[in-house]
C-alpha cells in the first residue's frame, strides 16, 4: 500500500507543477486553485506512504516519477523539445526509479 500511495502522490505532482505552470504566476485563478491545494494534498500522501517507506528512497521515488511525469507532460502537451538526449536522460530517472523499488521490495 506504501508503494501505491507513493505513486499516487507523484501523479498529484505531475497536476500541481503542471497547473502551476498554466497559472502564469499565480495570475490565473482556475490553474492556481487546482495547482496549489493538489500540491498540499501530494506532500500529505507521500507524507502517509513515509510511515512505511524510508525517506530517501520515498522522496526519491516522488520527485522522480512526477518530474518524468512533468517533462513527458510538457513534450506531449506544451509542445517541449523530445531531443535523444532529454528522453535518454528522463529514460534513467525511470531506470532508478524502478532500482530503488527492487531493492527497497
Amino acid at each position: 500500500m506504501p508503494w501505491i500511495l507513493l505513486v499516487v502522490a507523484a501523479l498529484m505532482e505531475l497536476v500541481w507543477a503542471t497547473a502551476l505552470k498554466q497559472s502564469e504566476g499565480f495570475t490565473r485563478f482556475w490553474p492556481t486553485v487546482i495547482g496549489v491545494p493538489v500540491c498540499l494534498l501530494s506532500v500529505v500522501v507521500l507524507t502517509v506512504a513515509l510511515r512505511d517507506l524510508p525517506v530517501g528512497t520515498a522522496y526519491a521515488v516522488w520527485v522522480g516519477l512526477g518530474s518524468l511525469g512533468v517533462a513527458v507532460t510538457g513534450i506531449v502537451a506544451l509542445g517541449e523539445s523530445a531531443s535523444a538526449p532529454r528522453v535518454l536522460c528522463l529514460a534513467l530517472i525511470l531506470v532508478g526509479v524502478i532500482g530503488l523499488k527492487a531493492v527497497e521490495g
